[in-house]
């Protein structure tokens, strides 16, 4: 099976980013619990610009994360493995399952309360982690299945940004949205006309980001935004949008996702921490990601073939579909993002900080062990 260059180093860099989440993390809740948590704490709370770094790691840093998913959706959309409407089914309808499931789910024990608004919390998928703890099963898994899941993760997350576009806006700021959305089309314009240095457009992204936070709407949508306006032309190695997908392929995964990492995991247990587990915050959470994500990704794969819309590739099998969904319910990055927006109480965020790292844990436990014994019958039944 064919695989493009850029989506071997996507699967490669995002693997490498996923064991560095997990170490990034350890150390992060390590501190936030020894006796440095409290320099630790006010280290990213630091002041820049009247906010604090942690902000500045969220809302900017972050921005760039969703430039590079928007690029690497748009390659896989024109150029690769989404190519056609027979392959790009599969892992579509697979990712709306995974989001509609836990998000039922989730409204069931809240629907009503304060936490209603933390809907979006399960929805999400962790590229990194997800494709971290596959990379663990080595070369014994098979092309297809890498595919799946990482096409499966890329549009979970595209999911989650129209939730958080629509959902998660309380004020619109409609002059500022405007000029936002004015810069998007300048730019739509220039790729048009062919114009393609990274300047303009890079120059036009920083004010449309400007703009876009002012308004009102979470400033990181204009990371997608900017992707589909950079030229992608052929999609070959001196293209703008493969020239610019290239070089944040490193940054993103080895600075800018552990920062948030540590940013977002200085979480310190109280002697109650416990009682968190048993809110139903927490508890539509861990369902939702834990056996949700599985229930709705399988359910989704199975209905979509079923009808005969499209079929498995011949390397990819049902089996293998129940662990791409366990791992799919590793939340952490945008479950966590996405918990920042949904609430201000500092305790129910924590609370659900720690609801998301057990839930993403036992969900990556379970999606690895299942897919290890999984390939290791196969490996041994062709011996």
């Amino acid at each position: 099976m064919k695989i493009t260059r850029l989506f071997n180093d996507f699967f490669e860099s995002e693997k490498a980013s996923g064991l560095i989440l997990i170490f990034c993390t350890l150390i992060s809740l390590m501190l936030a619990n020894s006796f440095l948590k409290d320099e630790y704490a006010h280290l990213w709370h630091i002041t820049i610009a009247n906010h604090p770094l942690e902000y500045w790691i969220n809302d900017g840093l972050m921005t760039i994360f969703f430039l590079l998913i928007g690029l690497e959706l748009e390659r896989e959309i024109y150029h690769g493995e989404l190519s056609s409407f027979k392959s790009a089914i599969l892992p579509l309808f697979a990712a709306i399952g995974g989001m509609l499931v836990p998000a039922a789910i989730y409204l069931f024990y809240n629907k009503g309360l304060p936490t209603q608004a933390g809907i979006g919390i399960p929805m999400a998928t962790d590229i990194a982690f997800a494709i971290g703890i596959l990379s663990l099963l080595g070369n014994k898994v098979p092309v297809s299945l890498k595919i799946f899941l990482t096409a499966l993760a890329v549009m979970d997350d595209l999911g989650a940004i129209i939730v958080i576009a629509i959902f998660y806006t309380s004020t619109i700021i409609y002059t500022n949205l405007c000029i936002a959305l004015g810069i998007f089309i300048f730019l739509l314009i220039l790729n048009r006309f062919k114009v393609f240095s990274l300047i303009p457009y890079i120059i036009g992204g920083i004010i449309m980001w400007y703009f876009m936070l002012q308004s009102g709407v979470h400033a990181t949508i204009t990371g997608v935004l900017l992707a589909f306006a950079i030229p992608f032309g052929n999609g070959e190695k001196k293209s703008t949008s493969y020239i610019l997908q290239h070089a944040l392929h490193k940054p993103v995964a080895f600075i800018i996702l552990p920062l948030f990492a540590l940013a977002n995991t200085c979480i310190t247990f109280s002697g109650d921490w416990i009682s968190y587990l048993r809110e139903p915050n927490s508890i539509g959470v861990f369902i939702g990601l834990v056996i949700g994500k599985p229930l709705g990704i399988c359910l989704f794969s199975v209905l979509v073939v079923f009808l005969g819309i499209c079929t498995l590739p011949s390397d990819l099998k049902w089996k293998h579909i129940i662990g791409a969904g366990f791992l799919g319910g590793i939340g952490f990055t945008m479950s966590i993002f996405i918990t920042l927006l949904a609430f201000s109480d500092n305790l129910l965020i924590t609370g659900t900080k720690i609801t998301i790292l057990l839930s993403s844990l036992i969900a990556g436990l379970l999606g690895f062990l299942w897919l290890k014994s999984t390939l290791k019958k196969e490996t041994n039944s062709t011996l």
